[in-house]
């Protein structure tokens, strides 16, 4: 191999695929990036759950080959040589010399024909959403998903299909994130996706309005398309809860309110309290107001917050965390909270519309 490229555009795209780069592996070849220069130069991760290809990378190619490259080192070296381009000669005992500026490397790599491939997914069906939507979509509800690995299905967010709407949803247990948006689709589909591959694909999604994602699905993989830029994930198999039912429009006490004064007094509420868990925040809800108190041995919060209130009073205590987790994720300044009793769980919504839901168990006061 010998090539030629922009320091800046190669050092982007190792940012892209060193998140897919195994942190802990028996398998040394996992820990490296795979250069590969053939029609087109792009850069190869794969932890063999989540495997990354770049979009090709501009390069002059003077030879094709295959090498993989430590990560961390490459990255390192890429990231401190001070030169506009880098120059890569790779040969038959897979020894790199990478030169850039003032600087010359000489290091050694593995056999890129050894380099695990990336699964294929088939592109017969895909799906299309604005980057930008996706990502709200995905950092909106990600705090939801459980860490118990003794349920692996709620260790992954689901991805749901249903003609023109893609809904995508966590739950812990404890608490329900759901988001709605329109996408462009031609099946139904649902899947459940590893947390990991999402927070990462946050990272690389564009903010720009026009960027669009193309989705692909298989039975045991899904692609994201971002630019040109390929992101391949395992699913996770099983069936996921049935969370739909557990939404009713019915409620017997609805507040609307400012969602940044909520939170601001859920937050000064809650110093109070060391431990959320155990020592919740109690809501009282009468006519105009709410009354927000902690109570601990450290002592006591008290806190008032006007709202619109429809329907019965009511007192119910919660988790501060997670009100404030839902609330935070909310782009509306106003929101809808409504409750049904002091042992049922409130679901947080637009004032109008589904495009967001939140739904969080009380605890016991």
């Amino acid at each position: 191999m010998k090539l030629t490229c922009n320091r800046n555009s190669l050092l982007n795209a190792i940012n892209i695929v060193s998140k897919a780069v195994s942190s802990r592996t028996t398998l040394p070849i996992l820990e490296c990036i795979l250069l590969d220069a053939g029609e087109d130069f792009k850069l190869t991760a794969n932890d063999l759950e989540l495997g990354i290809e770049t979009a090709p990378i501009e390069a002059e190619i003077d030879e094709t080959g295959k090498i993989a490259l430590e990560a961390k080192l490459f990255s390192e070296i890429i990231r401190k040589v001070n030169g506009e381009n880098v120059k890569i000669e790779v040969n038959d005992k897979n020894e790199a010399v990478i030169t850039s500026g003032t600087s010359e490397f000489k290091i050694i790599g593995q056999n890129g024909e050894e380099f695990p491939s990336v699964p294929t997914v088939s592109k017969s069906v895909y799906y299309s959403v604005k980057q930008s939507e996706l990502k709200d979509m995905i950092s909106q509800t990600i705090f939801s998903v459980s860490l118990d690995e003794s349920k692996p299905v709620l260790t992954g967010e689901l991805i749901e299909i249903k003609g023109s709407s893609m809904n995508i949803v966590a739950v812990d247990g404890y608490r329900i994130s759901f988001r709605k948006s329109e996408i462009t689709s031609s099946k139904d589909a649902s899947v459940i996706v590893p947390s990991k591959t999402l927070r990462e694909i946050t990272k690389i999604l564009s903010s720009e309005e026009e960027e669009m994602a193309l989705i692909y699905v298989t039975d045991k993989h899904i692609l994201f398309d971002l630019g040109g830029n390929m992101i391949v994930s395992r699913l996770i198999e099983g069936e996921y809860i049935k969370y739909s039912q557990t939404f009713t429009d019915e409620f017997k006490t609805r507040i609307v309110i400012n969602k940044s004064d909520m939170v601001a007094a859920l937050e000064r509420a809650s110093l109070i309290s060391r431990d959320a868990r155990k020592i919740p925040v109690k809501l009282d809800i009468t006519k105009e107001k709410i009354v927000i108190t902690s109570q601990a041995d450290m002592g006591t919060a008290y806190e008032e917050l006007y709202a619109e209130v429809t329907g019965d009073a009511l007192k119910i205590a919660f988790n501060p965390k997670y009100l404030i987790d839902a609330l935070r994720a909310v782009d509306d300044e106003k929101v809808a909270v409504q409750f049904n009793s002091s042992l049922s769980p409130c679901i947080i919504k637009p004032e109008e519309g589904d495009s967001y839901k939140y739904l969080i168990l009380p605890l016991r006061m």
